[in-house]
């Protein structure tokens, strides 16, 4: 049955044609019931293409709505002119009415509106009924009517149904597809923390690693104390950064790294004591400052801070040369935190700051401008009058809206 139904779903010019045979059968019996009961021997010759003509309109309604429309109208006035009392063909007449208002253009729906009005006027005036009064052809006026406005209303209604459906379904689209907008967004925004969060840690433990085995390769043989010490330094970075790498990777998953608490907490500022204690280990000199009065800060912003002294110093140990020197100084100020990392080095190359890095490096800088980003700071890296670089940066305490 549900098959049948579908395949009648798919095929409605079926469906209307045969209802368009049903209402030709029965207006066909209906004339020549009228024919025996009139005592004519032949019935009224314009009666018949009337009946086929309102059958056709039934038959194609859906197809050619307007077209059927404005025969129904034609038939109509033709019944008028040629004296084709009402059949049961007539039928056709609302049907139509409601096809148009429900599926034709606005036009035709309001062609339709004013013609189903004016229909059962014009037929009381060219067949009135015999033995009533002014008020009782005024009544069964109205009372005609009533069905041609019922139509119109139905399929109307029906217009506006569909209509209002088609629009919470385009909402629908519009909201699902923002959905998925917003989705690949915020998978770019993770990859791109994922990605930052790598480079610091790679970048800043692999840099401190080589120097260090570097340093314990020189002295292996005339100071194996410093040498041992070395390694210790190598060993220990290396353990940080493997533990900072399974936190990033745990972020990947489905969050079991914030149950079971086996990955290491966000780095904050209170531990730049020990990234500078590491850094001076490794052979850079770091003078390190604190002015203000120091007080907890919103994770982002502690975690940028840190972020960023770490990069900056990374870059001094990769492009500061020998014997170069940095500084650090953390202000905290009422609404902000202020950041200013110089070094005494030969300064990083013009491209790495300048055009946001070449052949795949650079990428340091770039974080740490979309770390400020995020939190609403500012960053200004370049050049230091009279050699060297510098780093400067002021992250409010508000979030960024």
């Amino acid at each position: 049955m549900q098959r049948l139904y579908d395949f009648l779903r798919r095929h409605p010019v079926w469906v209307d044609g045969f209802w368009g045979l049903v209402l030709f059968g029965i207006s066909g019996i209906s004339l020549l019931y009228m024919v025996e009961g009139s005592g004519r021997a032949e019935p009224n010759i314009a009666a018949i293409p009337v009946c086929v003509g309102l059958s056709l309109v039934v038959a194609l309604r859906r197809r050619a709505t307007e077209q059927m429309l404005v025969l129904a109208a034609v038939i109509g006035t033709a019944q008028l002119i040629f004296d084709v009392e009402t059949l049961p063909a007539n039928f056709a007449m609302l049907v139509i009415i409601y096809t148009a208002a429900a599926d034709g253009e606005k036009w035709a729906s309001r062609f339709a509106l004013i013609g189903g009005l004016c229909a059962a006027p014009l037929s009381m005036m060219r067949w009135p009924t015999e033995n009533i009064s002014a008020f009782g052809h005024i009544l069964f006026t109205m009372f005609q009517i009533v069905p041609f406005a019922l139509a119109w209303v139905l399929g109307d209604s029906i217009r506006t149904r569909r209509a209002y459906l088609a629009q919470l379904e385009e909402r629908a689209d519009r909201l699902e597809k923002e959905r998925e907008a917003q989705s690949k967004v915020a998978v770019a925004a993770e990859r791109a923390r994922i990605a930052r969060e790598l480079h610091d840690v790679v970048a800043h433990n692999v840099s401190v690693m080589v120097v260090q085995a570097d340093g314990a390769a020189y002295v292996m043989d005339t100071a194996p104390d410093q040498a041992r010490k070395a390694l210790e330094t190598i060993s220990g970075t290396g353990r940080q950064a493997l533990a900072e790498m399974r936190r990033l990777l745990g972020v990947l998953r489905t969050g079991e790294h914030e149950e079971s608490g086996e990955y290491v907490p966000q780095p904050d500022v209170e531990q730049l004591d020990e990234l500078i204690e590491q850094v001076r280990t490794a052979g850079l000199p770091v003078d390190f400052k604190v002015e203000g009065t120091p007080r907890p800060l919103p994770s982002g912003v502690e975690l940028t801070a840190y972020r960023i002294v770490q990069e900056a110093l990374t870059n001094t140990r990769k492009h500061g040369g020998e014997n170069a020197g940095a500084s650090v100084r953390l202000v905290y100020f009422d609404d902000g935190l202020g950041l200013l990392v110089e070094d005494d080095g030969k300064g990083a190359p013009h491209e790495l700051y300048e055009d946001g890095g070449a052949d795949g490096s650079g990428h340091g800088l770039i974080g740490m401008r979309e770390r400020v980003g995020m939190v609403g700071g500012t960053l200004d890296a370049g050049p230091r009058p009279g050699g060297g670089f510098r780093i400067s940066a002021l992250l409010p305490l508000k979030p960024a809206h």
